[in-house]
């Protein structure tokens, strides 16, 4: 595949952008805004946007800086598509549109990312895989088009796991995605593309999806903020799909305000959200099963944040979850793998009916993925006629009509029994490891464990149960790499639990720049 950064401005380009720099010096755009080049990549998606609305911003100057910053940051394979021509032209209108006095809208010339399974019109949605590589949608995803009609500019399609199946972002047709804290760890995935590119400055903010983790991961190891919001808050057409009763678009950033900026537009929930004082609070601390087994460094800062939350005056509510390892297990692959095949075989019908699921699976490429599509389509060693993977349809109906039902039940219980605000647990038990070997296992504690169950661990119950979550770096390990913790809530918490964030951010503050 080739790099989309190496032809990333060609000599016409270049040129063009001179003439066209002239013309908006005439035109009164500001061109020259003062800032320096790590001042303007440093923005907030809400500063920013103020600023361009102010005059004091010029979008073309920060789209160009932020191109600047993915060159400076190749090693780190952010890009599958890089759209800097068009996001240049559009990030120009912008400032005409600024000169020219015209109203504009929340994210006016700011440039954002996009997960590359997240349907963007005219830039090929490959969702990571091979067999969908020609693939271009006539229209964006409703969760872009909402950001679009307020003036966002999309920058470019991020690298993720192949269709979305992993957590480590190392894909064997596009590349592995490396973490601007240490290019040669995993940044997570499956969104590992955006949460890279949002820590390293390449844009202010991105969309990911999340199926059982793959916002909140990306954004833990990467040292970002990022929200799973109520499952079905934001619409789902438009992006190529694992499971529809556990998928959802996220937005990932590195302020909470900027979580909430977008979350509201792309909820067309309004209200505003204030920091909610962190004094008085209930929050639930479940240690029994989201506390196990933590990696040394994870646990220590973990637990300098708790004493940090109680001395703040958080009563902090130690009670399990009773249960919710069972439960969740019953709930996880059965439903994931079921609908995994039902989704992606009418999603193909639907945007490329020449494709079908068989021919898909047989084009990928990582070996976790073609491995695992493999006996979902293929693999028949009883000669009955049904891939090995397949779950029965009884094992499917009892996941959706039983279990679920009784883990959602769960969890309300444990908010309202226990008179909680929300729950707080580590996004992963462990930091960032070394990609090279992941595919094996992961190291914890001495032991070589599952990869992917592992750093899902704590992430996967809430995206069983349809709830919302804030993901929020609390501090790095001795050898710098993010810690994270997760703000959990009940069904429809979304606004709550970002006002709450606010305050925690505070508290925790934000990490330094990679």
């Amino acid at each position: 595949m080739p790099n989309p950064i190496t032809s990333l401005l060609s000599h016409k380009t270049r040129q063009a952008v001179i003439v066209i720099g002239l013309a908006l010096t005439l035109a009164g755009c500001p061109l020259h805004d003062g800032l320096s080049h790590q001042e303007r990549v440093e923005l907030s998606v809400s500063e920013a946007a103020q600023m361009i609305r102010d005059g004091e911003l010029s979008s073309f100057k920060l789209t160009k800086s932020l191109i600047r910053q993915v060159r400076r940051n190749s090693d780190l394979n952010v890009f599958i598509t890089l759209n800097q021509h068009r996001a240049l032209a559009q990030a120009i209108a912008a400032d005409r549109d600024i000169a020219k006095g015209r109203a504009v809208g929340k994210l006016h010339g700011v440039p954002l990312v996009v997960k590359d399974n997240i349907h963007v019109a005219g830039l090929r949605n490959t969702a990571g895989t091979p067999g969908l590589g020609d693939f271009i949608p006539d229209d964006n995803a409703p969760v872009v088009q909402a950001l679009v009609d307020e003036g966002a500019i999309i920058l470019g399609k991020t690298n993720m796991h192949e269709l979305a199946f992993g957590i480590t972002s190392d894909n064997a047709s596009f590349g592995r995605v490396g973490n601007p804290y240490n290019p040669s760890h995993t940044a997570g995935g499956s969104s590992g593309g955006s949460g890279a590119a949002v820590s390293a400055r390449m844009a202010p903010a991105g969309l990911g999806t999340d199926t059982g983790g793959s916002v909140r991961i990306p954004a833990a190891l990467t040292g970002i903020v990022s929200l799973r919001p109520t499952l079905n808050r934001y619409p789902q057409e438009g992006i190529t799909p694992i499971a529809h009763t556990r998928d959802t678009a996220g937005p990932m950033a590195r302020s909470v305000q900027d979580l909430i900026l977008l979350d509201s537009i792309m909820s067309g929930d309004p209200r505003e959200v204030d920091a909610i004082p962190l004094s008085g609070l209930r929050i639930g601390i479940p240690r029994d099963y989201y506390y196990a087994n933590l990696d040394p460094q994870t646990d220590l800062n973990v637990e300098a944040a708790l004493r940090e939350l109680a001395d703040a005056g958080v009563t902090l509510v130690e009670v399990d979850l009773v249960g919710v390892a069972d439960l969740n297990a019953k709930i996880g692959f059965p439903v994931a793998l079921y609908e995994a095949v039902t989704d992606l075989t009418a999603y193909l019908a639907t945007y490329v009916p020449q494709l079908s699921l068989e021919q898909l699976a047989a084009q990928t490429t990582s070996p976790d993925v073609n491995g695992l599509f493999a006996v979902l389509t293929v693999v028949d060693n009883n000669n009955d006629g049904i891939p090995d993977g397949r779950i029965p349809e009884a094992v499917y109906q009892d996941a959706i009509n039983i279990h679920r039902p009784a883990l959602q039940a769960l969890f309300q219980s444990y908010y309202d029994v226990n008179s909680l605000d929300a729950m707080l647990i580590p996004t992963t038990p462990l930091p960032a490891r070394p990609t090279e070997g992941l595919l094996a296992g992961v190291e914890l504690n001495g032991n070589i464990e599952d990869t992917f169950t592992t750093y899902i661990r704590n992430t996967d119950p809430d995206s069983n149960a349809g709830l919302p979550s804030v993901n929020l770096p609390v501090g790095v390990t001795e050898q710098g790499l993010p810690v994270a913790m997760l703000l959990g809530g009940a069904a429809h918490a979304d606004k709550q639990l970002l006002g709450i964030a606010l305050s925690l951010e505070q508290l925790f503050g934000q990490l330094a720049p990679p």
